[in-house]
């Protein structure tokens, strides 16, 4: 079964993933971008870069780490439980908030293409509102290009994950992630 943890940064998906991982020691844990030796280098470049390449490129890096994501991790564990920081949702709702004119369609499919339409069996989305983020993220002392885009472009990208889990009809198990952290917990391991 692969669930994939989604949501923006500072919202608690590698805590909970974790603690997880704590009570399904058999589960696989990855992530996106970086669940593979390619994925490294995508995010790493990404996360220097970001501003330096076009929001067409910087889609195409993401697909291009998905497909190879999808082949070394995903479908050799695909009879595993596999806990996945991340996945297209994400990569789609970046896109979306780097250009509102995508077509979720094209997204869609482009993503289908690079994971062989294999999109997941479950979702947990933890939420947050400006505040929380805004905390999370300065305690962290230091961001990312892609976090220096600041609060308000995150909550646009929370916000197209929203939109994408809704519209697709997921199985979707969605969190306020100011919630205590063992409470989180107890709902994930309940929904899973």
């Amino acid at each position: 079964m692969l669930v994939n943890f989604e949501g923006v940064d500072g919202v608690g998906k590698s805590t909970q993933i974790s603690l997880l991982k704590e009570f399904r020691n058999d589960a696989v844990i990855t992530k996106e971008p970086g669940g593979t030796e390619f994925g490294l280098m995508v995010r790493d470049y990404l996360l220097k870069n970001a501003s330096k390449i076009s929001n067409k490129t910087e889609i195409f890096l993401f697909l291009a780490d998905r497909a190879e994501h999808y082949e070394k991790v995903l479908k050799p564990n695909y009879a595993n439980l596999v806990l996945n920081d991340r996945s297209f949702v994400s990569g789609m709702a970046y896109a979306m908030a780097n250009d509102s004119s995508l077509d979720i369609g094209l997204l869609l499919d482009l993503n289908k293409f690079a994971l062989n339409s294999d999109l997941g069996d479950k979702f947990v989305f933890l939420k947050a509102d400006e505040i929380l983020l805004r905390n999370r993220l300065f305690s962290r002392g230091t961001s990312d290009e892609i976090e220096m885009r600041g609060i308000e472009y995150l909550m646009r990208v929370q916000g197209f994950m929203s939109i994408i889990l809704s519209d697709l009809k997921f199985d979707v198990l969605e969190i306020d992630a100011s919630l205590e952290v063992l409470e989180i917990q107890e709902k994930i391991r309940k929904f899973i």
